[in-house]
């Protein structure tokens, strides 16, 4: 998830996993359409942009002067699948892609869905809690991808991400494992996030309690999402 206005900056960037899934994954296949579809039809909005992401993204302050319930909950959700720029949806997606094909598999598909939701509610709430009178909308799909990252963790701790490295002039494609990976991101977003709590203004930003908020969701409703025979 994105404080909308800022770009996603991606240091290394995972290319697959070692872990090929068994089942086509249908959910994850469908939402990272539907992002980009959503992505596709903010291009179209020219000077309507502004105004449409205020009204689909996630505002904080705005929860509480909403007299109709709908107008309070709708966001929650399609803020999930608005992003801020190109760099933020292809990072979210390449996420999605990697590691929610064999999340799905060991949900399976309905699960998987109900699931990722959770995931992204979660993440919603985390980062409000931190920031609860914030008039920047918030939007992207990484609060409910984080949850995936979180189930990843727990399912296939001994996989392996290939991964690219840029040092200094030089590309580095190094396979690092899952479990180290993925406690490198979630220790960056934590840390990140406590630095932002110094930070007083309000001008946007990537929305890390979100990622972090996500994260631990992610764990725990793993084992409880986990189809029975694993």
């Amino acid at each position: 998830m994105i404080v909308y206005y800022v770009k996603y900056d991606l240091k290394v960037i995972p290319i697959r996993d070692t872990i090929p899934s068994r089942r086509f994954p249908v959910v994850n296949t469908i939402l990272i359409v539907v992002n980009s579809l959503a992505f596709f039809y903010e291009l179209s909005l020219g000077n309507s942009l502004d105004s449409f992401i205020k009204t689909y993204g996630l505002i904080p302050d705005y929860l509480g002067k909403h007299n109709a319930f709908f107008d309070r909950v709708y966001p929650f959700f399609t803020s999930m699948f608005l992003h801020g720029g190109w760099f933020h949806l292809i990072g979210n997606m390449l996420y999605l892609f990697i590691f929610g094909d064999n999340v799905e598999d060991r949900m399976g598909h309905f699960k998987y869905l109900i699931f990722y939701l959770f995931s992204g509610l979660a993440a919603a709430f985390s980062q409000i809690l931190i920031n609860i009178h914030s008039t920047i909308p918030m939007v992207g799909a990484s609060g409910a991808i984080s949850g995936v990252l979180g189930a990843y963790i727990l399912y296939f701790p001994r996989s392996r991400i290939l991964t690219l490295v840029p040092i200094f002039l030089f590309i580095q494609f190094v396979e690092i494992p899952a479990l180290l990976f993925l406690l490198i991101w979630f220790v960056m977003q934590f840390f990140s996030g406590v630095y932002t709590l110094a930070v007083t203004n309000d001008t946007g930003g990537v929305a890390f309690w979100a990622h972090v908020g996500g994260f631990v969701a992610g764990f725990i409703l793993a084992k409880p999402f986990q189809k029975r025979g694993y």
